[in-house]
This record gives structure tokens, C-alpha cells and sequence, in this order.
């Protein structure tokens, strides 16, 4: 089998490897071209908005998660002290592991829930306007109650 040497000088064996990398110059060269029409200050204000979307959604994160630790310590506290199984079968860390794991779900479930519509906010901000009118003019007679928006 013949070596044949790449663009970089280095030897390739295959054929394939060199189709490889003739695209990943060109996804490169494109790619260049792409970011050179991007300024840095819309950079720069995409990652604020980013870090301020980010502090939002910990920040209601852990609310969610502090009202659930609440909300799932009074019962399993008061279950433990009150029903015979749960005294003779759920010891402190089960007590704990429920508890943790109810605070840590809820954070998880709302922090992604806030940084999923603040994405479409802003999606849908960022969007051309004949995009941003999604009603519907239909063929001119009137929707149904249940249709209407």
C-alpha cells in the first residue's frame, strides 16, 4: 500500500482519510467565514444574557427547592414519629435521602422549566416579524369556542 502525504505533510493510508480531511478544511474555511460576520459586542450580549438567564433559573431553582424541602420534611418527619412502619422502617438517612431527593428534583424540574421559556422569550423576540404573528386568519369563517386562542 502507497503512503500518500496529506495537506498538513503528514502521511495519510487511505483514501478516505484524505476525503476527510478536504471536508474538514472546508468546514473550517466556512466556519471562519461564518464567525467573521459576528461582532463582539453581540457576542459579548449574548453571553450576558445567557449568565442572567442562568442566574434566573438558579434563583428559582432553588426557591422551588427550599419550598420543597418544606413541603416533604413535615410529612415524612411527622409520618416517622406517628406510623409504626415508617418508625420501624425509614431510619434518619431514608428520612434524609427522601427528603434531599424531593428538594433536588424540584430544582432540577424548575431551573430547566425557567431556562426553557426564557429561551422562547427570547427566541421569539429575536425572531422576524413575519414570524412573530402566529394567528391564524384561516378561510374566513369563525372558529369553534374550544379553537380560539
Amino acid at each position: 500500500m502507497a503512503l500518500a502525504k496529506d495537506g498538513n505533510g503528514r502521511q495519510s493510508q487511505s483514501p478516505r482519510h484524505r476525503v476527510c480531511l478536504g471536508a474538514r478544511v472546508r468546514w473550517a474555511h466556512t466556519v471562519k467565514i461564518k464567525m467573521a460576520n459576528v461582532s463582539r459586542a453581540s457576542l459579548d450580549q449574548k453571553l450576558a444574557l445567557a449568565k442572567r438567564c442562568s442566574r434566573e433559573a438558579t434563583l428559582a431553582g432553588a426557591k422551588a427547592a427550599a419550598v420543597a424541602t418544606v413541603a416533604s420534611a413535615i410529612p415524612t418527619l411527622a409520618s416517622v414519629r406517628m406510623l409504626p412502619w415508617a418508625k420501624a422502617n425509614i431510619n434518619p438517612t431514608g428520612q434524609a435521602l427522601i427528603i434531599s431527593t424531593v428538594a433536588g428534583m424540584a430544582y432540577f424540574i424548575v431551573a430547566d422549566k425557567k431556562i426553557l421559556s426564557l429561551a422562547r422569550r427570547h427566541s421569539f423576540e429575536e425572531a422576524p416579524e413575519h414570524l412573530k404573528n402566529t394567528s391564524f386568519q384561516g378561510a374566513g369563517r369563525p372558529h369553534p369556542a374550544f379553537f380560539r386562542p
